[in-house]
């Protein structure tokens, strides 16, 4: 029988106490959301053709249509800071909630074939349907994310133990493995599907305002799902014989966990497409400063995250004007060489 106090238990973060105070996790989060605003601020104001501030506001709260700088705020640089915030939150709070419930430091959007199945369909889309709209592709992407973790989550679920994470890692990869065989056969044997999806595949926040309207919904449907994951995935992060014993349905759990990380990943990847490292990075960043409590571990991912992605925007942009280098391409170059640091850290949080 499971006592009150242990039914609380379930709230409290896996270690014996987080590293920082509460109050020292507030203002740390306040900083941070500051930190992002400056990374918007950024994000509108430079580019290949950088504006001063004054002509950003002005665009923002008196917009003349016939100014060209403003037409350049309002109409090129607002949709591609948004889809970052979007993008960002999405990618962060996902990879923070795949590694607390494949209680795995290394998961990312790749563990559970949500890359490979989004890119699947997002050829298909292209190839047999004719889509050539990216608002085509946050459909597309969906559905390909959602029926790729839902081939993983069955086949790891099979046999006596369940979805345990190490069968959920092997499953991911294999399915991973598969999906992308086929994305490549596709892609190799018609040249105007390969002429579009390579755009979609080096990864970008240009977009439309319409795309970024449409994927909307879904990132914010995402965010509060995942907010509300913080003590399941503490429970979790204390093994799946004390959750079970805490009153945990941990299968029930890790799958609706599981959705909100496609709901998240599917639009965030069909929008932009795959971006990698974020997801993988950032948490462990948080975790550093908060310890292993979810609570303040997702809070903070999807403030964080967002602001990595805005900054390597804004330097993709600075690197080679008028021409830029994609989003996708910077963050993986600055995240590889501090993600290698932090695996190799002596103080590493744990999960």
């Amino acid at each position: 029988m499971v006592t009150a106090d242990a039914g609380r238990a379930v709230a409290a973060p896996p270690a014996a106490r987080s590293v920082r105070s509460r109050p020292a996790l507030a203002a740390g989060l306040l900083a941070t959301c500051l930190l992002l605003l400056l990374a918007c601020a950024a994000s509108l104001a430079l580019g290949a053709e950088s504006l001063p501030s004054g002509t950003v506001l002005t665009a923002l709260l008196d917009y003349d249509a016939t100014d060209r700088d403003q037409l350049i705020v309002r109409h090129l640089r607002v949709p591609r800071t948004f889809a970052g915030l979007l993008v960002g939150v999405a990618l962060g709070l996902a990879g923070a909630v795949m590694q607390g419930i494949a209680r795995n430091p290394l998961a990312d959007p790749g563990i559970l074939g949500i890359n490979a199945g989004a890119g699947l369909f997002v050829v298909l889309g292209i190839g047999w349907f004719g889509l050539t709209s990216f608002s085509g592709y946050v459909w597309c992407g969906f559905v390909g994310a959602l029926l790729a973790a839902v081939l993983v989550y069955g086949i790891s679920a099979l046999g006596r133990e369940g979805a345990t994470p190490v069968k959920l890692a092997l499953a991911g990869a294999t399915t991973t493995a598969a999906l992308g065989s086929m994305t490549s056969a596709l892609v190799l044997s018609d040249t105007d599907t390969f002429d579009q999806y390579r755009f979609w595949q080096v990864g970008t926040l240009s977009r439309s305002a319409e795309t970024v309207e449409q994927a909307a919904p879904f990132i914010v449907l995402g965010l509060l799902a995942a907010l509300g994951c913080g003590r399941y995935l503490n429970a979790l992060a204390l093994g799946e014989d004390v959750a079970r014993a805490l009153g945990q349905r941990v299968g029930l759990v890790r799958a609706a966990c599981a959705l909100v990380v496609v709901l998240l990943c599917g639009a965030a990847t069909a929008l932009c497409g795959p971006i990698v490292f974020v997801g993988l990075v950032v948490p462990h960043i948080v975790r550093a400063f908060t310890g292993s409590d979810y609570r303040w571990i997702l809070p903070y991912s999807a403030v964080l995250a967002p602001c990595l992605l805005l900054v390597a925007d804004v330097i993709g942009r600075l690197l080679a004007p008028p021409s830029e280098v994609q989003v996708g391409i910077v963050t993986a170059v600055l995240g590889a060489i501090p993600f290698v640091l932090l695996v190799r850290g002596r103080k590493q949080a744990e999960l």
